[in-house]
């Protein structure tokens, strides 16, 4: 019988001593989003997404408001024009509207494509630091923010990454 209370006591003592070293798994979060917003290559990326989209904006805004003069013209035009030219007129006028949502459509196009690759290599650049900085603190896991429901402020690594992110990268180039 004694012989069993002390194997029942040995094993409870190397359970309860297991869990512990559970215990000393470090798990931290980082907010990818505000890393991507406030450090420095991500500040130019985000600059740059912004500078192409008023590009394509004011590109686009002037042939739009080139269609709408027209239109306004064949509006005015419409009791002195024949019914034959006025629809001729009214045909082309349709067409560059066409071409104008085409246009936009290709812009549209071409910045989600450049963003989302800017995206993906600023991840990528990011992973690898985040990677670095888990090597280095002996962190074994390390979750994005928004995955979280609740965590302690503790666990917050996302100012001690983004300051070595700001250290080790300086720009990333987009193909």
């Amino acid at each position: 019988m004694i012989k069993i209370v002390k194997i029942l006591f040995i094993t409870l003592f190397l359970l309860s001593f297991g869990s512990f070293s559970f215990a000393e798994n470090k798990i931290s979060f980082i907010d990818v989003n505000y890393i991507f917003i406030n450090s420095d290559a991500g500040k130019k990326i985000n600059k740059e997404i912004k500078k192409k989209n008023e590009k394509i904006n004011d590109e686009l805004s002037s042939y739009k408001k080139k269609i709408e003069d027209e239109k306004k013209k064949l509006v005015n035009q419409k009791n002195v024009l024949s019914k034959e030219e006025l629809q001729k007129q009214t045909r082309d006028l349709e067409k560059k509207v066409k071409e104008y949502n085409g246009i936009l459509s290709k812009n549209n196009k071409e910045l989600n494509r450049f963003t989302n690759k800017a995206k993906s290599e600023f991840f990528i650049q990011l992973s690898i630091v985040t990677q670095k900085f888990a090597i280095d603190n002996s962190i074994e896991m390390i979750l994005k923010k928004k995955d979280i429901f609740i965590g302690k402020k503790e666990l917050d690594i996302t100012q001690d990454v983004m300051n070595l992110f700001n250290k080790e990268v300086k720009v990333i180039k987009i193909n």
